[in-house]
C-alpha cells in the first residue's frame, strides 16, 4: 500500500511542472484585433506575436511577427470574383507555386480551411466568406521546428476569426 503512494506522490510531481505551463499559457492574455475596414477579427496571444507591422493603406488587416520566425496575419478582401469555399481550396490545391503545398483542407457552407507549407515554413489558413461579399481570413505560419509550439496554438487563433 505504501509502495502505490509512493508512486502516486512521484507521478504527481513529475506532472507538476506540466501542469504550472499548462496553466500559465492558458491564462496568458489574449489581444482581439478588430480590423476597421472590413469588421473581422482574431484573437492571439500578443507576448508571442508582439510585433505589429504597420497597417496597409488601404486599411485591409494587419500582420504581427513573433521573436522566434512566426507570423499571424487578419485580413480581409472584397470578393469581387464570387469565389466559394469549394473554389477557393480547389484553386490553392491546384497551385504550382514552387515551395506551396496544400496536405489539408476541409470546408463548410460558408468557410474554408487550409494546412500544408509555403517557403519551407509550415502555414495554417482559415477563411470566412461574408454575406457582404467580403473574404475575411487569418493566415499563420512558423518555422517547422516550432510546430510543437504553434501546432497547439493555431487552432483557437484561426476558430477565433470572427466577422459582422
Amino acid at each position: 500500500m505504501q509502495n502505490r503512494h509512493r508512486i502516486g506522490w512521484s507521478s504527481l510531481a513529475a506532472l507538476l511542472p506540466l501542469s504550472i505551463i499548462m496553466t500559465t499559457t492558458a491564462t496568458a492574455k489574449p489581444f482581439t484585433y478588430v480590423n476597421a475596414r472590413f469588421g473581422q477579427s482574431c484573437t492571439f496571444p500578443d507576448e508571442i506575436f508582439n510585433n505589429p507591422m504597420p497597417e496597409p493603406e488601404n486599411g485591409d488587416g494587419q500582420q504581427w511577427l513573433s521573436a522566434d520566425g512566426a507570423s499571424l496575419t487578419c485580413s480581409g478582401i472584397n470578393n469581387i470574383d464570387n469565389d466559394t469555399p469549394q473554389g477557393f481550396v480547389d484553386g490553392e490545391k491546384a497551385s504550382t507555386e514552387p515551395g506551396y503545398k496544400v496536405t489539408y483542407s476541409k470546408t463548410g457552407r460558408n468557410w474554408a480551411v487550409l494546412s500544408g507549407t509555403k517557403d519551407g515554413k509550415i502555414f495554417y489558413e482559415r477563411r470566412l466568406f461574408g454575406k457582404d461579399d467580403v473574404i475575411r481570413t487569418v493566415f499563420v505560419e512558423y518555422p517547422p521546428s516550432l510546430k510543437a509550439k504553434y501546432d497547439p496554438l493555431v487552432g483557437a487563433i484561426t476558430k477565433s476569426l470572427r466577422g459582422p
